[in-house]
């Protein structure tokens, strides 16, 4: 899909669906740029070796000055895949303002900064560029975000933060989409729902084709869009 030496960033790229989306890249003959909070994070990532891949040690997202500086240093980029973020399983009653402020942090904040640092980059390019951010079905249908409130808020803002920077910099030739994914099927979430069908869960490989298309030069046209990624579910 016209991947062949573009630079593309992915945060969470060392998670489930974050290797899924790196190998996709590498397949396509991307330059991936993956930065990771932890040496076990980096030790584990099963693409850590290819000629390809630079890992970083970035830590916190939400840290405007680090997420400045990680884009100021990476030359001409292409493409910037936001899937790290954080999940909170709480009633309202167990999610005080530090859990919501946490899941802000992590959902939402981390993606604003991480666009904005792209957008940057890519006017000093000049060459345009694609942003995919990750929102989730209750961003979508917050009727579906019972006992996950403070995570569906802060999806739900990943969501409008993606619509309005869409419209905002396509003049730039910049077009900004997310998917929003239900269920994925991960080894981390069959173990913590043992009993569900999952065969109804998108696989990480199809969510992360969807995000290959929007993040790719043969996406001429949209933006602003928050696609479903349910499977069967």
């Amino acid at each position: 899909m016209g991947f062949r030496d573009r630079r593309a960033v992915v945060t969470g790229g060392t998670g489930a669906l974050g290797v899924a989306v790196v190998g996709a890249l590498l397949e396509a003959g991307a330059i991936c740029h993956v930065p990771y909070r932890s040496e076990e994070e980096a030790a584990r990532f099963p693409h850590r070796a290819h000629r390809n891949v630079t890992l970083t040690a970035l830590g916190d997202l939400a840290d405007e000055a680090a997420v400045n500086a990680y884009y100021d240093g990476m030359g001409t980029l292409w493409a910037s895949i936001h899937i790290a973020g954080g999940f909170a399983f709480a009633t309202i009653g167990e999610s005080d303002k530090k859990l919501l402020m946490g899941q802000i942090e992590s959902n939402l904040v981390s993606a604003y900064l991480c666009c904005r640092a792209a957008v940057a980059g890519f006017r000093r390019a000049g060459g345009g560029g694609r942003i995919v951010n990750i929102a989730a079905r209750p961003a979508l249908e917050p009727r579906q975000g019972v006992s996950m409130t403070a995570y569906t808020a802060a999806k739900a803002g990943v969501a409008a933060l993606t619509q309005a920077l869409g419209e905002e910099v396509a003049k730039d030739g910049i077009l900004v989409n997310a998917v929003a994914p239900s269920i994925m099927d991960t080894p981390a979430n069959r173990k913590s729902m043992p009993k569900a069908d999952y065969a109804a869960w998108p696989k990480v490989e199809e969510v992360a084709a969807t995000i290959l298309f929007l993040a790719s030069p043969d996406n001429a046209v949209t933006r602003g869009a928050i696609v479903p990624v349910y499977g069967k579910s």
